[in-house]
């Protein structure tokens, strides 16, 4: 039986993103935590579990209180700072290896902050959508439920986190592999919630959950070797054209166009990686009954020809 796949799992199942969960933070005030720049395609991650914490952000965002249940992403690996609130210097922290994480640890001896961290991993040539579809930083307020309690996005989030600190202190049988599996998880939730929060984080996030523009971000993702034009996606939408036009642009900072485009390069990246695939077959699935014309479009979106990309996954493999 045939059935409809919303976007944002066929999303996922395009960019594949995996996460893992690293180290579990038992502080006392006062205390620090500053990372640094993350390699292109990584996305750290933090779970305040107790207690509360001050996020400063890259550089031109504004600093954040977090509070027990909150979740932050910071979905194009910039540096940022963690830190308590009490604005005294932070004492020496001591590390230690468990099971399953690095367990942190200080001192000190104010208020007490449990925190979780770890990062999501996304392969080239998806890590670009981090860059253009996503905002710099992303904060989850999952300990507040909403209307639907436990039914909402946020209420799940918070069950999830339960059992992902149960399974950082418990080192049971299978747990790495577990909280890998729930790192994952909790990615496509953050998505999920980030969507229908009241005011959803400018990009593709706060198109897909507005009720008009949503069909047209649906029908791409469904059918994206389709060869949509402006009027049959304005007509999903309610909508003039031009309206659509506008309003498409505005929200995502890209034209419907060169939104298309990449979900037909990202699923052509995908196909290339396997040899028995030939270059043509991609070409046509990807919604291009030129072959030159492809070529020309997934050189200028991914910075290599499908030959060259081919070959970083196929051993002496030939050009396509």
């Amino acid at each position: 039986m045939s059935h409809g796949i919303d976007w944002l799992s066929r999303f996922l199942a395009t960019v594949s993103v995996t996460g893992r969960l690293e180290i579990r933070c038992s502080y006392g005030a006062p205390w620090n935590v500053t990372y640094v720049d993350s390699p292109p395609g990584e996305m750290p991650y933090h779970l305040v579990i107790r207690g509360t914490a001050v996020l400063e952000p890259p550089p031109g965002g504004e600093a954040t209180t977090l509070t027990a249940g909150d979740i932050v992403l910071m979905p194009h690996g910039g540096a940022h700072v963690l830190r308590d609130g009490s604005g005294q210097p932070p004492g020496p922290v001591h590390e230690r290896d468990t099971l399953n994480v690095l367990l942190s640890e200080n001192d000190g001896d104010g208020e007490r902050l449990e925190m979780l961290c770890g990062r999501f991993v996304i392969a080239p040539p998806h890590d670009r959508w981090l860059r253009h579809y996503l905002p710099s930083t992303l904060v989850v307020r999952a300990g507040k439920t909403g209307a639907q309690g436990e039914l909402s996005a946020s209420g799940r989030l918070s069950r999830l986190v339960s059992i992902m600190r149960e399974e950082s202190t418990d080192e049971g049988l299978g747990g790495y592999a577990l909280l890998n599996s729930l790192s994952s998880a909790l990615f496509a939730l953050v998505l999920r919630a980030s969507s229908e929060a009241e005011a959803p984080p400018a990009g593709l996030l706060a198109l897909a959950g507005h009720p008009r523009l949503a069909p047209a971000i649906s029908a791409m993702f469904s059918d994206p070797a389709h060869a949509w034009t402006l009027p049959e996606l304005a007509a999903l939408t309610n909508m003039s054209r031009a309206t659509f036009m506008r309003r498409f642009q505005e929200g995502l900072g890209r034209s419907a166009n060169e939104f298309l485009q990449d979900i037909r390069m990202s699923l052509a990246a995908n196909d290339l990686k396997h040899p028995g695939r030939a270059t043509e077959v991609v070409a046509e699935a990807a919604g291009y009954q030129s072959v030159s014309a492809f070529r020309r479009v997934f050189t200028e979106r991914i910075g290599m020809t499908p030959g060259a990309w081919r070959r970083q996954f196929t051993a002496g493999g030939q050009s396509a």
